[in-house]
């Protein structure tokens, strides 16, 4: 992995790290999803006309993606109304980085150096400290945790296959203009399938938190997808979940929230992964 490539990765775990912020605009988690979903696939649809359609090959992966990314939304969505969002968040992030590793081993033959590995190694465990500081007081809850690693099996299948696709069609760009625009209306119609269409009149108050949500999705995952053209995949899933470092800076700076010494801790291993990862 090139230091421009490293670089854009962490840009991209920052941008993930803002819009899910943007989550907690007063709505249903659903709704807070589908809103920044959509978001995506208007600012898409705007990109459509600059691009060319993907290539044959990149079809399948394509729509694999979309199927993936909707029931990702939706366990995400699950998660959060059963768990607490700073245990969710890092178990669903954390445990996707080794289901990619191995998955891609075995199908891609897409093969870390042993530094790689070491680096992968402690971004899992790191995020992994953040989900279980220990104490009586943060126990999970069962349904919590099934929901959390069923989210994480999803964030696992849409990543190889948007690697693959994006590699397939030798366009990252076009690739991800294609995958937000099917990604967000997809939502869309999920949404309405579920709820009704009286739900979109809350979407729409909520229009510039759509859309700036929508933005920042947008060029986190893109650069995620771009970079698994230049890099192992499995290096750029497991440094793209530096994002959990990101969000506890933005919790502990925005939100006030205190920063225990567990977390600390984790945080020092996620950095040291890191850096392996980078040397890797």
């Amino acid at each position: 992995m090139t230091t421009p490539v490293f670089l854009a990765v962490l840009a991209s775990a920052l941008m993930h790290a803002s819009w899910n912020a943007l989550v907690k605009v007063g709505l249903d988690r659903l709704l807070s999803i589908s809103l920044i979903q959509v978001g995506c696939g208007i600012i898409a649809l705007f990109g459509v006309a600059f691009v060319p359609l993907p290539n044959a090959a990149a079809w399948p992966w394509l729509l694999a993606s979309v199927i993936l990314h909707i029931g990702y939304n939706i366990f995400l969505a699950r998660s959060y109304r059963v768990g607490d969002l700073g245990q969710i968040y890092p178990i669903a992030r954390g445990c996707a980085p080794l289901l990619v590793t191995l998955i891609g081993i075995g199908l891609l033959s897409d093969q870390p150096s042993a530094l790689g590995y070491a680096g992968i190694g402690l971004l899992v465990l790191g995020i992994l400290c953040m989900a279980f500081p220990g104490g009586r007081r943060y126990r999970l809850e069962h349904a919590s945790l099934v929901n959390a690693l069923i989210t994480s099996a999803f964030i696992a299948g849409y990543t190889l296959a948007d690697g693959s696709g994006a590699r397939a069609n030798g366009d990252a760009a076009g690739y991800v203009i294609w995958l937000f625009l099917l990604d967000g209306f997809g939502m869309l119609l999920v949404l309405v399938a579920l709820h009704g269409t009286r739900t979109l009149p809350q979407l729409g108050r909520h229009w510039r938190v759509g859309l700036i949500g929508g933005a920042l999705s947008l060029g986190a995952y893109g650069v995620t997808i771009w970079a698994m053209t230049q890099a192992p995949i499995a290096l750029v899933a497991a440094l793209r979940e530096t994002s959990v470092l990101f969000a506890i800076a933005i919790g502990m700076i925005w939100l006030k929230e205190p920063l225990r010494r567990e977390r600390l801790l984790a945080g020092g291993l996620i950095l040291a992964g890191v850096v392996l990862t980078h040397w890797g």
